[in-house]
């Protein structure tokens, strides 16, 4: 039962019951009672439980939705907020991570055409003024959640034509796809336009990434700028030390 696992109310606690209702779930969170990906009851059936209206506990979860700490799915219901990790051991497209961990991920594409490089393009690709590229610019998705911004940027003769990037950008790139990457890190706050994307608090944390790409030929076949939420994201490195 739900309620012999995270508690009841406190008697004679002064509060606002919603307050109380949100101290509760907040406690059961944090000491790993309620586990990442776990879903709560549905409202009514709290309501029920703790003998308080479904006002009251709609109030208490929009206010742990709003901390980051519960998410709500389309269709699915209430869930305890999980973070993803990134591992940078290995080299993988989003698609492939999120189907590694089992979560479902989809994109919302924002462009995708094809132009002439620019000058900061063809500087990171190696391409000749003039060149012709193909862009990609989409929201990157886990479960329903948005996770990121992502604009890449790859040579046209990596590809017959920009729609031939459905999902996964490498599964597209084929045997074309990167062997090697160089990766550079920034901490940043999410613009008001990006913020608006993502759906997300304006200014909140972020981590901006550029990446650049290169096949078993060592040419270069990918610029990606991608801005993670920091609230949704954590990235994991294994180092190791070298013989001696």
């Amino acid at each position: 039962m739900f309620v012999d696992r995270v508690g009841r109310l406190s008697e004679g606690d002064t509060a606002p019951l919603y307050r109380q209702f949100q101290r509760l779930l907040r406690d059961a969170i944090e000491r790993d009672v309620l586990v990442p990906d776990e879903a709560l009851p549905p409202e009514r059936d709290l309501a029920a439980a703790y003998n308080l209206s479904r006002v009251t506990v709609r109030k208490a979860l929009d206010g742990l939705v709003e901390a980051r700490m519960l998410t709500r799915r389309q269709g699915a219901g209430t869930f305890v907020a999980a973070r993803l990790e990134k591992n940078f051991a290995a080299i993988s497209s989003f698609t492939e991570d999120m189907l590694a961990r089992g979560r479902a991920p989809h994109s919302e594409w924002l462009s995708r055409v094809e132009s002439v490089v620019s000058p900061e393009e063809a500087m990171a690709l190696g391409l000749s003024p003039g060149s012709t590229v193909y862009r990609f610019t989409r929201i990157r998705y886990a479960d329903g959640i948005s996770m990121a911004l992502e604009s890449a940027t790859v040579p046209s003769s990596s590809l017959p034509s920009p729609e031939a990037v459905e999902d996964s950008l490498y599964d597209a790139l084929g045997d074309d796809r990167p062997v090697r990457v160089l990766q550079r890190f920034r901490a940043v706050l999410f613009t008001n336009e990006q913020a608006a994307l993502l759906k997300i608090p304006k200014n909140s944390p972020g981590l901006a990434i550029e990446r650049r790409g290169f096949n078993a030929d060592g040419r270069t076949v990918e610029f990606t700028r991608s801005w993670y939420r920091g609230d949704a994201y954590d990235f994991v490195a294994e180092l190791n030390v070298p013989p001696a």
